[in-house]
């Protein structure tokens, strides 16, 4: 391979990894027609969808025409959604027995307050569940008891009135509790509620089912490794991003790779073996690592982040914003997690600045629109900047090559302030 062609991609397997979310996996194969129609529309490059090729029950096919290179690209979406769904099938009892201890374990630990100093955003975004929980139980509780006591006084002979009466205020209780839960489509505080109590309840572990998962993942990745791609690149999305960084360590320490995986990286070395294995890029898109790491219990986590930031046979890029209130915006999820060792090569962090690679108007209406905006990694951009998903995951070239040379954002926060660093 000559060193104009080092880098360059004709054939990509891409394997998605989504975050907290239980929606059936076709929606993201929807968005990714949507918006990368769109923004071809918008960049002037050709890109078209069919049925999956490649193996895996949840992907797509893309074939996309970018700078005069044809590129075709297999995208897989690796499954949990159904650990999601068991997890939030909780009753409204339980559910606010989950924010007693979701709120406890954060607190006691001092997680909350050492996360306030990296990005106010993300915890806000914590506490929110919290808050409304707490607010809709007040409502609830005040309409009771305002029914009971005008009941109380309409019919003052009522035998066993103050019984009556509390069971009329429980019964509204119950009956606001349930209207909440119904529209939490709008509200999203039983989602978010269960999304945190989700990790908080292992303080940062992974539960056994999401381990068993994470190997089967790691099966797969390691599979395609194996096959005739130019380029593997695997993207976790929010708090798919932290489980992404496991099953890569995991693959790394455990021999899965084929040899010289980082061959097609500008300076890599020659494979040893006939035919060159694809390259390997990690991509991280609105990481919540630190709501993670930042926990007692998240000893692999933290190992992991130490361990995959020293290793060159992967390429890691790190996006987020400061206008995604839900992310950890340009924070180091190695170093500011405690554990970033001599020797760190990765991530290379840098923002998808909303403000710039979106125009006023499209700003203006997605401001306050937080879940949309955390999905925004994943959408087209009215004014892209060197960040387009869409060419990252059917352009002409490694991650590596597109964005090797590139300088870190200046706003990279790297200073540590977590409370517990042990990797063991």
């Amino acid at each position: 391979m000559t060193s104009s062609e080092i880098g360059q991609v004709r054939k990509r397997r891409v394997f998605y990894i989504p975050g907290y979310d239980p929606i059936h996996p076709r929606r993201y194969r929807e968005l990714y027609r949507k918006e990368g129609a769109e923004q071809a529309r918008i960049s002037g490059y050709e890109i078209a969808l069919a049925p999956k090729r490649a193996g895996g029950p949840y992907g797509w096919h893309v074939t996309s025409t970018q700078g005069g290179t044809e590129v075709e690209a297999d995208i897989e979406v690796l499954v949990w959604s159904d650990i999601v769904r068991s997890s939030m099938g909780k009753s409204i009892p339980a559910t606010y027995g989950q924010l007693i201890r979701t709120a406890s374990t954060y607190i006691s630990s001092g997680a909350l307050f050492r996360l306030m100093r990296l990005r106010k955003g993300p915890v806000i975004a914590a506490l929110y569940p919290i808050v409304a929980l707490i607010v809709q139980a007040l409502i609830g509780i005040a309409l009771g008891w305002a029914a009971a006591a005008l009941a109380l006084r309409l019919l003052p002979d009522f035998p066993l009135k103050w019984l009556a009466g509390l069971t009329l205020a429980s019964a509204i209780l119950i009956l606001v509790l349930r209207w909440f839960r119904a529209k939490d489509g709008r509200f999203f505080a039983y989602y978010l509620m269960h999304d945190y109590a989700f990790t908080a309840r292992w303080g940062g572990a992974n539960p056994p089912e999401l381990e068993t998962r994470m190997g089967e993942f790691a099966t797969r990745i390691a599979e395609a490794l194996q096959e005739d791609w130019d380029e593997v690149l695997i993207v976790g999305h929010s708090s798919g991003a932290h489980l992404a960084i496991s099953i890569l360590a995991d693959l790394i320490r455990d021999n899965r790779l084929p040899p010289s995986s980082w061959n097609k990286y500008p300076g890599g070395r020659a494979s040893a073996r006939g035919a060159e294995p694809p390259a390997l890029s990690f991509l991280s898109l609105g990481q919540v690592v630190p709501m993670v790491s930042y926990l007692p219990r998240a000893t692999r986590l933290r190992a992991d982040l130490a361990f995959l930031s020293t290793r060159p046979e992967l390429f890691w890029l790190d996006v987020t914003a400061p206008g995604d209130g839900c992310a950890f915006a340009l924070c180091d999820p190695v170093a500011v997690s405690g554990v970033a060792p001599e020797g760190q090569i990765h991530p290379l962090v840098i923002s998808a600045a909303f403000t710039q690679t979106l125009s006023p108007e499209r700003w203006k209406a997605l401001r306050w629109r937080f879940f949309q905006l955390h999905f925004q990694y994943l959408c087209a951009f009215d004014r892209p900047g060197d960040y387009d998903y869409f060419r990252l995951t059917a352009g002409p070239m490694t991650l590596a090559r597109r964005f090797t040379g590139r300088p870190a954002s200046k706003s990279r926060i790297t200073t540590p302030a977590n409370r517990f660093t042990t990797t063991s």
